[in-house]
C-alpha cells in the first residue's frame, strides 16, 4: 500500500498526484476510516462509499475559496483525512475530540454544519446568491447522499433553484440507501435511470472512447452529446424542469469519470446536477453485504462478519410490544422515517408488512401522514430519534393536537445521545411541546413502564408522546401480562427515613434519572438530609396532587431530567407551584442553555455535575 495520506500537508497537493497514485490514496482512507471506526464507532458504510468521490472533488475545487456543503453528514470521514485532521483522526466522535459530521468551528473547509438530512441543497442556493451578491468568485458545490433528496426541505430548495438565477453543483450520491433503504417516486425513478442496459451501454463505449482520446479538451462537447443522447432513452426532465442540466448516471468509483463529470460542471454557467452511483460499504467486504447493518456501528474487530450486538433496550421492546399489541388491534399502525431498524420497528414490519410505513427522511409529512390515519379510525404510532421529531413541530401541534388526534409519538434517543454529539442530542423535545395543548408527555422509567405507556398511549383517546433514551437502561425482565399506567400518575420510590425530622428534600426524577435520584437520596440520607424519590412518570399532565401534598413538608424540591432545563420538566414543576401560591424552592437540573458536546453518556453525566457525589453536595449545601 502506499502512504501518500501522511505526505500531503495541504488539500490542494491532491491536485497535483498522478491519475495513477489515486487508487492507492483510496486504499489508505478506507483502511484508516475501517481501523479508527473499529475502535470509536461511528459512521462506516456511508464513509466507505464516498471515498473516489471525496479526492476527486479536491482535484477540481479549491475549497475553501469554493464551498463544499454535504448532505448528509454522515459521509465526510474521507473529506476530514484530506483537510488537515489526519493527525487528530483518532480522536473521531471522542469527548473534545473531532465531530463525526462537518463542523465549521473545526475546519475552515467544513463549509456548513450537516447533521440532519436535506439542509445541503437550500444552504448551497444562500451561498451562491451571497456569492452572486458578493464578489462573485468560487464555486458551490452540494453533495446529496443518503436519501437526502426525498427530503421536503430539498424539494422545497430545488423549486426555488430556477427563480435564483445563481450557479450550483448538486451531486446526488446515489447509493439506494438512506439507513434503511430509499422509498418512494425519486428514488424508484433514479433507479430506472441507473439500470437502463440500453443507455448505459452506449455511455459506457463512449466513456471508453473518450478516455483513449485524452478527451479532457472536448469535455464539453463529450456532456452535450450525452445529453442529447440520454434523452433518447431516459426521461430525465425531472431535474432540466428545475433548472438542473443533469449529467449521469457516473460510476462513483471511477476517478477519470468523476473528474470528467466535475470539470464538464465547474466550467458550465449554468448548475448542473450530477448523478453519482456509489456502493455503500465499499472495500469492506461485510458492509457491502449488509450496509444497513454496518450504517451506523459502535467498536468492532476488523475480521468481523457482523457488527456487535447492541443490548436488547427501549428500542427493542418497543418494537416488539407494538407487534404485540398490532396483533390485537387491526388499527394498530407503525410509520418511520428512514429509520426502520434504529427504532426497532424491524418485527413490526416482518409481522405486519401492510401496516407498516417508511415515508424516506419525511418526518414533517410523518406526522401529517400520521394524522390522515387517526382521522380515519387507524391507531397510528409514529418511531422517530427526539433529534429528527423537532424538524416537525409544527406539523405536530396544527396537524395532530389541534384536531386531538390520537397520534402516538414514540421518540426514541430522548437525551444525550453519546458520541453522535449536539446535532444528535435528544434534549429539546419537552421544551418545544410541552406547551402544546393536548398532549400527553410521559417518560418511562426502565422498559416495563414502556410497555405499560404504550398501553396508556394506545388506549387514550388523544395524542401522546412517549420519550425514551439511547442507553439500554436496568436490566429488568418484562412479565407477560402488564396493564396501563393510570394516566397523570406518579409513582414514590423512596420514602423519607420516619425516624428524622425536619423537611423533607423531594427528588422528583423523568425517566432514566430515577436512579440517579436514589443514589443522591441514598447520600443525603447518610448525611443526615431527609430525601424522597418520585418518578415522575408525566411531564403533561403533571402529578399536582402528589406535588402540592408533598409541598406542605418540603424543604425543596430537586427536578432531574434528561433534557434542557429551560422550559423542560423542571419548569412545570416549579409553574405548577407557583400557580397555587406555594413558596417552595424548586432546584433544576438537566442539561444547560448551551449545545452540549461529544462524549460516552457517563463522561457528558460527568462534565454536567449530574452524578450522585455532585448532586448530594450540592443539595445539601442548599437545605
Amino acid at each position: 500500500m502506499s502512504d501518500l495520506l501522511t505526505t500531503l500537508k495541504n488539500p490542494q497537493e491532491i491536485q497535483t498526484l498522478a491519475p495513477e497514485q489515486l487508487p492507492g490514496l483510496a486504499d489508505e482512507l478506507r483502511t484508516v476510516i475501517l481501523e479508527t471506526v473499529s475502535r470509536t464507532g461511528g459512521h462506516l458504510a456511508s464513509n466507505l462509499g464516498t471515498v473516489e468521490l471525496t479526492i476527486a472533488l479536491l482535484r477540481v475545487f479549491t475549497p475553501p475559496a469554493d464551498k463544499i456543503i454535504w448532505d448528509v453528514g454522515h459521509q465526510t470521514y474521507s473529506w476530514k483525512l484530506l483537510t488537515g485532521r489526519h493527525d487528530r483522526f483518532d480522536t473521531l466522535r471522542q469527548r473534545n475530540g473531532l465531530s463525526g459530521f462537518p463542523k465549521p468551528e473545526e475546519s475552515v473547509f467544513d463549509a456548513f454544519v450537516a447533521g440532519h438530512a436535506g439542509t445541503a441543497l437550500s444552504a448551497a442556493l444562500g451561498m451562491a446568491v451571497g456569492r452572486d451578491r458578493g464578489d462573485g468568485t468560487g464555486h458551490v458545490v452540494a453533495v446529496i447522499g443518503d436519501g437526502s433528496m426525498t427530503n421536503g426541505i430539498s424539494l422545497e430548495a430545488l423549486n426555488n433553484l430556477d427563480d435564483m438565477h445563481s450557479k450550483v453543483i448538486v451531486i446526488l450520491n446515489d447509493n439506494e440507501m438512506s439507513i434503511s433503504e430509499n422509498v418512494g417516486a425519486l428514488s424508484r425513478r433514479l433507479g430506472r435511470m441507473l439500470a437502463d442496459v440500453r443507455y448505459n451501454r452506449i455511455k459506457a463505449a463512449a466513456e471508453a472512447a473518450g478516455h483513449r482520446m485524452h478527451m479532457t479538451p472536448l469535455r464539453r462537447i463529450y456532456h452535450r452529446v450525452e445529453q442529447a443522447v440520454k434523452s433518447l432513452w431516459l426521461q430525465n426532465a425531472f431535474f432540466e424542469e428545475f433548472g438542473l442540466r443533469y449529467v449521469g448516471p457516473i460510476d462513483g468509483h471511477d476517478f477519470n469519470a468523476l473528474e470528467n463529470a466535475l470539470c464538464s460542471a465547474r466550467n458550465d454557467k449554468s448548475s448542473v446536477l450530477i448523478h453519482v452511483a456509489t456502493q455503500k460499504g465499499k472495500g469492506f467486504r461485510p458492509a457491502e453485504r449488509s450496509p444497513c447493518d454496518w450504517h451506523g456501528v459502535g467498536a468492532f474487530e476488523l475480521d468481523a462478519k457482523r457488527p456487535p450486538e447492541s443490548k436488547p433496550g427501549y428500542s427493542q421492546v418497543f418494537g416488539e410490544t407494538l407487534s404485540a399489541l398490532a396483533d390485537e388491534n387491526p388499527s394498530v399502525m407503525a410509520i418511520t422515517a428512514a429509520m426502520c431498524g434504529g427504532t426497532g420497528l424491524e418485527p413490526f414490519a416482518a409481522r405486519h408488512p401492510a401496516r407498516f410505513f417508511d415515508v424516506g427522511i419525511c418526518e414533517s409529512h410523518a406526522v401529517v401522514f400520521a394524522a390522515g390515519l387517526a382521522a380515519s379510525g387507524f391507531r397510528p404510532f409514529f418511531a422517530v430519534y427526539s433529534t429528527f421529531l423537532q424538524r416537525a413541530v409544527d406539523c405536530v401541534m396544527h396537524d395532530v393536537c389541534i384536531q386531538k388526534l390520537p397520534v402516538v409519538f414514540c421518540v426514541d434517543r430522548a437525551g444525550v445521545v453519546g458520541s453522535d454529539g449536539p446535532t444528535h442530542h435528544g434534549i429539546y423535545d419537552i421544551p418545544m411541546l410541552r406547551c402544546l395543548p393536548n398532549l400527553v408527555i410521559m417518560q418511562p422509567k426502565d422498559t416495563v413502564e414502556l410497555v405499560a405507556m404504550l398501553k396508556t398511549a394506545l388506549a387514550h383517546a388523544g395524542p401522546s408522546l412517549i420519550r425514551y433514551p439511547r442507553d439500554p437502561g436496568p436490566a429488568v425482565e418484562v412479565p407477560p401480562a402488564i396493564g396501563p399506567v393510570p394516566l397523570g400518575v406518579s409513582e414514590l420510590i423512596v420514602s423519607p427515613a420516619e425516624a428524622a425530622q425536619g423537611p423533607v428534600v423531594w427528588l422528583w426524577a423523568l425517566g432514566d434519572l430515577v436512579p440517579l435520584a436514589c443514589e443522591t437520596a441514598q447520600r443525603l440520607a447518610d448525611c443526615g438530609v431527609r430525601a424522597g424519590v418520585v418518578n415522575a412518570r408525566f411531564v403533561k399532565p403533571l402529578d399536582t396532587a402528589r406535588l402540592f401534598a408533598q409541598a406542605a413538608g418540603a424543604a425543596a424540591f430537586v427536578t432531574l431530567e434528561n433534557g434542557a432545563v429551560a422550559g423542560g420538566f423542571g419548569s412545570a414543576v416549579r409553574e405548577a407551584l407557583a400557580g397555587q401560591g406555594l413558596n417552595v424552592p424548586v432546584r433544576a437540573y438537566g442539561w444547560p442553555d448551551a449545545f452540549i458536546g461529544q462524549g460516552t453518556t457517563r463522561q457528558l453525566l460527568e462534565d454536567g455535575g449530574l452524578t450522585p457525589a455532585c448532586l448530594s453536595e450540592e443539595i445539601r449545601r442548599m437545605v
